[in-house]
């Protein structure tokens, strides 16, 4: 018998992870309408692999994205999840930190990005990265600070649908219901307010 080559399919998320996914998603997809960007995902860390891991993509990559592990130390995102601070580069061609390898491993190099940590009960939960950016929307510290504000609110949203910290990035026990429809009502919120101040 001829062992197989195929690597492994990603597995689909458990049913308990779907609202969980859902307000994931509306991160990103809020996330890259706000900055005009290119692409948006949400990488959440799993501590116990010391990994990072897209757990919702928008726009370029989202075909493939979803479920890709990458070491957490590597890179911006890296970086942002050990330091706990955001971080803007509008070259990342001239910037240190930035890891090339890895971009070109998700088949999307960008050419600047912003980052902000998403972090609950002073626990770095993930990143927010948002990949290419109009140029006006990444101009100052104030789009850098409402990256952050937005971060931190998709944090508070996401401790409410997974209240376990250490079943964020994994199948964690996600609640329905009034929880559900509160988290979802407070990225609407956020949006309607970082939309007004564009």
């Amino acid at each position: 018998m001829t062992p197989r080559t195929e690597s492994a399919p990603v597995p689909a998320p458990a049913p308990s992870d779907a609202p969980r996914d859902e307000l994931l998603q509306s991160v990103v997809d809020v996330a890259r309408a706000i900055f005009g960007a290119a692409a948006s995902s949400v990488l959440l860390l799993d501590e116990e692999a010391d990994e990072l891991v897209f757990r919702a993509v928008s726009g370029e990559g989202q075909e493939f994205l979803v479920g890709r592990r990458f070491p957490a130390g590597r890179g911006i995102a890296g970086w942002v999840a050990t330091s706990g601070e955001p971080m803007v580069v509008d070259d990342l061609a001239a910037d240190p930190s930035f890891d090339r390898s890895l971009a070109e491993s998700t088949a999307y190099v960008p050419n600047s990005l912003m980052a902000a940590p998403l972090i609950s009960d002073a626990r770095v939960l993930g990143v927010l990265e948002v990949l290419d950016a109009s140029p006006q929307a990444r101009s100052g510290v104030r789009e850098l600070d409402l990256l952050a504000m937005f971060a931190r609110q998709a944090a508070a949203a996401l401790r409410v649908i997974t209240p376990d910290p250490l079943a964020v990035a994994s199948a964690g026990r996600a609640l329905e219901g009034a929880q559900r429809e509160d988290a979802l009502r407070l990225l609407g919120s956020l949006e309607q307010v970082l939309r007004g101040t564009g």
